[in-house]
């Protein structure tokens, strides 16, 4: 599959395009790994590279491959794109069935939007998004789900939740909405009162939105993907986006808390020192190893680069940096994740039941690439924390997304851990909620 889609990507461009459509030598996916990750030359690709995993799901019977000491289970199933998933502190488990809003023309113009397109069928990312939220129930603690319910409906590409006392937040790709909420009752049918709109519109590339809560309940935060890869659609559609978002619960009034976050996803607040944690997908298009994603604390204030530089002060040449703008310097992110690996997912662990190797440190879900020759990502990984910081080097958690031939049984997204410290994934290739806890 990797070779054909090479061999179409240079006969698409013309044999001169070959280094760039190749994306350059291909380093071990450790090499960018870590708070030092090798960065080479950069290879820009005059026609994008795509190689993507076909999605073919999972056999019967088959289950991703855990870490020793640890098992899997399918805590739910023959879901519709499970994308996110959030635990109530009643134990119950909501699941964002979600995928790309219909509504993007300008999303879909030009010869990037049709390599992209190809990929995202091919990944079984083009399925129409179900739009509602699905709640899971385990009531007899067997690991397995026995209650399923809908939700909520007709909600919007939705992504992230976050639940403050009785104030259940949904981020939808184009707004924060506030639904009332009672312990314990499976379904909401009280219409959404919109707390904040977020930047969408026709383009709308990085669709998805999250939204956690401080730990104080006062603020929300939100993180807004780019617009573009590079800002190649000129910085008037960026506008408040590659950013995480600081909005004040009781009056909507909102402010950049960070920004220059090409596409940030999962958040979440590091449990020693109450620091608040993102992974963040960086640009295409530059190589095989370029660029990394990262994951990285949030400072207040703090600028990330994007779209002018990548990982710090390394200038990317295809944007050009207009004569009256005045740039903060960059912050280097703290830990590399692999280049094109899609950090999506991400939590810390607070719980018991996994054991205490894995207290304090973070859980995050690699989706998998779609811009290298070589895939990278693909799995559940884990990275140690001490004293409030990485620790050391990734370790794998959850592997076996792709089969030996490249196909993509699965895809792995959001991350959480449930009411008896068990850690969940969402897999939106498999349809899967798949539970690891402690092997027997």
């Amino acid at each position: 599959m990797r070779n054909s889609l090479l061999r179409w990507c240079v006969q698409a461009a013309g044999a001169s395009a070959l280094v760039a459509c190749a994306g350059g030598p291909v380093l071990p996916e450790s090499a960018g790994y870590g708070p030092n990750p090798t960065l080479p030359e950069p290879r820009p690709q005059a026609i994008p590279l795509v190689n993507v995993a076909p999605a073919q799901g999972w056999a019967q019977g088959e289950t991703p491959v855990p870490a020793a000491g640890l098992a899997v289970n399918a805590f739910a199933s023959g879901l519709d794109h499970p994308r996110w998933v959030y635990v109530l502190p009643n134990g119950d488990v909501l699941v964002a069935e979600s995928n790309a809003p219909a509504n993007r023309p300008e999303e879909n113009r030009g010869l990037r939007a049709f390599f992209m397109g190809l990929a995202m069928r091919a990944a079984g990312a083009a399925v129409p998004s179900a739009d509602r939220i699905t709640l899971l129930r385990d009531a007899d603690g067997d690991g397995v789900a026995e209650t399923r319910e809908i939700f909520l409906q007709n909600l919007h590409s939705p992504f992230g939740v976050a639940l403050v006392g009785s104030d259940l937040y949904v981020a939808n790709t184009d707004a924060i909405v506030l639904f009332p909420y009672r312990t314990g009752q499976t379904r909401i049918t009280a219409s959404p009162m919109r707390v904040v709109a977020l930047p969408a519109g026709p383009r709308n590339h990085h669709w998805t939105k999250n939204v956690i809560a401080s730990p104080d309940g006062a603020r929300l935060y939100a993180t807004v993907g780019s617009n573009s890869n590079v800002a190649e659609h000129g910085m008037d559609e960026e506008v408040g986006r590659a950013a995480i978002w600081e909005i004040d619960r009781a009056t909507g009034a909102h402010r950049i808390f960070a920004s220059g976050l090409r596409n940030p996803n999962g958040m979440d607040w590091e449990p020693t020192t109450g620091v608040l944690w993102t992974v963040v997908n960086e640009r295409d298009e530059l190589g095989n190893d370029l660029v990394p994603d990262y994951l990285t604390s949030v400072r207040d204030g703090a600028f990330y680069g994007w779209p002018y530089y990548y990982y710090g002060r390394h200038r990317d040449e295809r944007v050009p940096i207009p004569a009256n703008v005045r740039l903060q310097a960059a912050t280097v992110p703290d830990y590399a994740l692999g280049s094109h690996t899609a950090a999506l997912g991400l939590t810390f662990y607070r719980g018991e039941a996994l054991g205490a190797r894995y207290r304090g440190g973070a859980f995050i879900g690699l989706h998998g690439s779609w811009n290298r020759a070589e895939p990278s990502g693909y799995k559940v990984i884990f990275v140690p924390f001490a004293n409030g910081r990485p620790s050391g080097p990734p370790q794998d958690i959850l592997t076996g997304f792709l089969d030996e031939r490249e196909n993509a049984n699965g895809r792995p997204v959001g991350v959480a851990v449930d009411g008896r410290g068990n850690l969940l994934v969402a897999d939106d290739v498999g349809n899967v909620i798949w539970r690891v806890s402690a092997a027997p």
